[in-house]
């Protein structure tokens, strides 16, 4: 069944919040600590940051909404890389960053994700880029052999801070489709 997918408004700020609480953990590696954790979703992911990402013209936030509440979102930035490693991996530019990607635990399995991967695709496509590149935790092999079958091949490598832990991520690269 295909789910709902659209365009983030401000009034999501919260749910995206509360969702980012429930979803960014699952895709940390073991060893990060509760308070890193803690940390990033208050540095980064808290209400107030949601707001700032909607109210940015370089930013797109879609969302799965479904009976209940957010069940998914992803996090365009249609902006030149900036980190050194990320600029010289590249190949497809102009490129769009997935900086987030995430679906509720309970919607895994269910083709969720492939449709929003797909919805993110499109906008990406829809705002100039030739490519998209992702950030994603080197440890976390579930999320990295979904990006493979959503057609992205490792480029490179980057340094991510975890609250007081430097966490090691792959990049990630495909054209648009």
């Amino acid at each position: 069944m295909p789910h709902s997918i659209r365009t983030a408004t401000t009034d999501d700020a919260g749910a995206l919040a509360a969702l980012a609480a429930v979803t960014f953990p699952l895709a940390c590696p073991p060893s990060a600590s509760p308070q890193d954790i803690a940390a990033h979703l208050a540095s980064t992911l808290s209400d107030r940051h949601f707001q700032a990402y909607l109210a940015d013209p370089d930013v797109t936030v879609l969302v799965i909404d479904a009976e209940g509440g957010l069940r998914g979102y992803s996090l365009l930035v249609n902006r030149p890389a900036t980190d050194p490693d990320v600029v010289s991996a590249l190949e497809f530019l102009p490129s769009v960053e997935l900086s987030k990607c995430y679906v509720h635990p309970g919607h895994h399995g269910l083709g969720a994700a492939a449709e929003l991967m797909n919805a993110s695709l499109a906008a990406a496509a829809g705002s100039g880029g030739k490519g998209v590149w992702l950030g994603v935790n080197s440890q976390n092999a579930r999320a990295i052999r979904f990006y493979e079958k959503s057609g992205f091949r490792k480029v490179g490598t980057k340094s991510f801070r975890l609250g007081s832990t430097v966490e090691h991520d792959f990049v990630l690269e495909r054209a648009v489709p």
